[in-house]
């Protein structure tokens, strides 16, 4: 009985997130609209097969990503102030819990504010080249972001193995600090480098926080496993006016938010070794970067005509929605691999 309630608890917030999200939409897009929150492209003599691919993008309004967090986590607050005045089934459906969704709320919160502010600074061409923080500037906010989460995993909750797949639990002591650093800032720069074609980095998220939710479910935890599926309703909301043609663009305000924040759900269900499988083109897209980069530093040749390496298939003459198509089947087939070894992992080791 208790584990059916749970099931449709995830199944009604997962729908009242998207209605919300729906909701929202046409507040917000009026409003970037209104006042002209284009995202600027980068200038042709920078990144000429860019420009060339995407020219006819610029001005198309960004930060559409506010729809996402503020849907997720208004709805968190919702349901939290209901179920403090009005006790009884209200209360059932609050999940802000200590132990499951602090960190993940409080990773979101503050990542996509963060992402706001570049995104503000983008349109007002501040920063270098008129496009916002540059990268080295967003590191050093990843690492700190990364630093105070691995603090509070290691110290304040103890932290201290990594699930390996098929074999337990291995006790990595110190390195737990490290490794979930390297964790956050990795999937906050995969998010932002696949943010690049219209409804890519949104689809591939929704399979990702789809799995990481049906992992929070298995493992038991309800609360999260409820969050991680608010965050897919709404993206699907948001997929409905940012597949191609986009009506807005992401921005880093929805891409932080969603890459650290898959980063702290995946540490939390400690499925770290699982996320390659539940976000391959987040892996992937960060891997051609930095083979490019390798690549032209060292032997001064390139090995993709463009990076990301989603603009690599554009520059060869696939259709965007062929890319984002393609990339959203990888997606898929991907996550049910990843989640049917999480499943066998776990059978085995019962």
């Amino acid at each position: 009985m208790v584990l059916s309630f749970q099931v449709i608890k995830v199944l009604v917030l997962t729908a009242i997130s998207f209605f919300a999200a729906l909701f929202l939409t046409p507040i917000v897009s009026k409003l970037l609209y209104k006042y002209k929150a284009g995202k600027q492209i980068r200038k042709s003599d920078e990144a000429p097969i860019f420009y060339t691919l995407h020219q006819k993008k610029e001005g198309t309004p960004t930060m559409g990503g506010v729809i996402i967090w503020v849907a997720v986590l208004g709805l968190c607050g919702v349901l939290f102030v209901l179920s403090y005045f009005f006790d009884g089934h209200f209360s059932q459906f609050n999940i802000i819990d200590r132990a499951q969704t602090y960190l993940p709320i409080a990773a979101m919160f503050i990542a996509a504010v963060l992402g706001l502010i570049d995104d503000i600074y983008g349109i007002r061409k501040i920063g270098p080249n008129g496009g916002g923080m540059s990268i080295k500037r967003k590191l050093i906010i990843y690492l700190l972001i990364a630093l105070a989460g691995a603090c509070w995993f290691f110290v304040k909750l103890g932290w201290s193995t990594l699930y390996i797949p098929f074999l337990g639990y291995l006790e990595i002591d110190g390195w737990y600090i490290p490794l979930f650093i390297f964790t956050i800032v990795a999937a906050a720069f995969s998010a932002n480098e696949t943010d690049g074609l219209d409804g890519l980095l949104g689809g591939v998220s929704l399979f990702s926080f789809g799995s990481l939710a049906v992992v929070s479910f298995a493992l038991g935890r309800y609360d999260l496993a409820s969050f991680a599926a608010m965050v897919v309703g709404a993206l699907l909301a948001f997929l409905w006016f940012n597949i191609y043609p986009a009506r807005f663009f992401m921005g880093d305000t929805g891409s932080m938010a969603l890459g650290i924040t898959m980063g702290v759900i995946a540490m939390l269900t400690n499925t770290l070794l699982f996320l390659p499988f539940f976000a391959p083109i987040l892996v992937l897209e960060s891997i051609s970067v930095i083979v490019q980069i390798f690549s032209k530093k060292f032997f001064k040749k390139k090995i993709f005509i463009s990076t990301p390496i989603h603009h690599h298939f554009e520059a060869l003459g696939w259709p965007e929605s062929r890319v984002t198509m393609r990339f959203w089947i990888i997606s898929a087939i991907s996550n049910g691999l990843g989640l049917v070894l999480f499943f066998l992992s776990r059978i085995v080791l019962r």
